[in-house]
């Protein structure tokens, strides 16, 4: 079990006020400044500095930080699968973000479900942002995500490179002759949520561009994909999503790609877990699975 000086360095570090780690963590002010201060005489660094009145953190209490979240994680699981086991038993908990889940890893899921009868599986569905931060926090024990991430804080397994595509209906007819994406900037787009991974790769693609969402006509926010689907089958407007989540429409014929010169985009789909986790053997074992699986292979 980790020191109860862990837990309160760890809130200070998501508050970076001791007044509020005191208060989250119903002890005094004092106490707080001597648990830190204990700290930092154990490991011989400072751990907070100050700018004014403002606190960060030291270059080794960022290295502390990292190192200790990884490890209440741990214990928090290893709780929690203690507390839960049963003989014979095992279980897994992970989460995926919308599109993955709705779309590409179904098939891998349930061959793994065929091949381990015992463990029992908690799937939970999110953006890229939320599953990062439960990842962070222990809730997950890994996840499987689109969007962006910081690559210092986790071990990582592609899961699979897909197409990132320009689409509209059918039967969409366009004011002026595409062939450039700024050529969609008087078209209404449908976007997913803010914190979503299909979201995050279309506003840095387009930052690259000098172009952001806002420069469309007209746009319509929805975070879920299978609406975001039927409204493109309708002809509401043009999208910019993975070719994973229009792969039926597109072989029904209802959907179509937007040719661009100058939009052709491939994007990894990340399996993640905490870097240095006693768990990584196991996650590393169960992604190898899902990679291997056949709907997980590159097209």
């Amino acid at each position: 079990m980790l020191d109860f000086k862990i837990y309160t360095f760890l809130n200070a570090c998501e508050t970076l006020n001791f007044s509020k780690t005191a208060e989250t963590m119903h002890i005094t002010q004092p106490a707080v400044s001597q648990q830190i201060h204990a700290l930092e005489a154990e490991f011989g660094e400072t751990l907070f500095s100050r700018e004014g009145k403002k606190l960060q953190l030291t270059a080794a209490g960022r290295i502390l930080r990292d190192a200790m979240t990884t490890m209440c994680n741990d214990e928090a699981r290893i709780r929690t699968r203690i507390r839960e086991s049963r003989p014979g038993r095992h279980r897994l908990t992970f989460g995926v973000t919308m599109t993955i889940g709705e779309f590409d890893l179904i098939a891998p899921m349930a061959a793994f479900i065929h091949r381990h009868p015992h463990t029992d599986l908690r799937v939970r569905y999110g953006n890229t942002q939320k599953l990062l931060a439960d990842l962070n926090h222990g809730r997950i024990d890994f996840a499987v995500v689109e969007g962006y991430y910081d690559p210092g804080y986790y071990e990582k397994r592609v899961y699979r490179s897909v197409p990132y595509i320009p689409v509209c209906a059918a039967g969409h007819r366009f004011a002026r002759p595409i062939r450039a994406t700024r050529d969609l900037l008087g078209e209404r787009i449908l976007i997913r949520e803010t914190g979503s991974g299909t979201r995050a790769i279309l506003e840095r693609s387009l930052a690259v561009m000098g172009l952001a969402v806002t420069d469309f006509a007209h746009f319509v926010e929805v975070g879920n994909m299978h609406a975001i689907i039927a409204l493109l089958e309708r002809d509401c407007g043009i999208s910019f999503l993975y070719q994973t989540a229009a792969e039926e429409a597109l072989a029904r014929g209802t959907l179509r790609t937007i040719p661009l010169t100058d939009f052709k985009i491939n994007h990894d789909f990340t399996i993640l877990w905490n870097r240095h986790s006693v768990l990584s053997d196991q996650i590393e074992s169960v992604s190898r699975e899902l990679v291997a699986a056949p709907s997980a292979r590159p097209d």
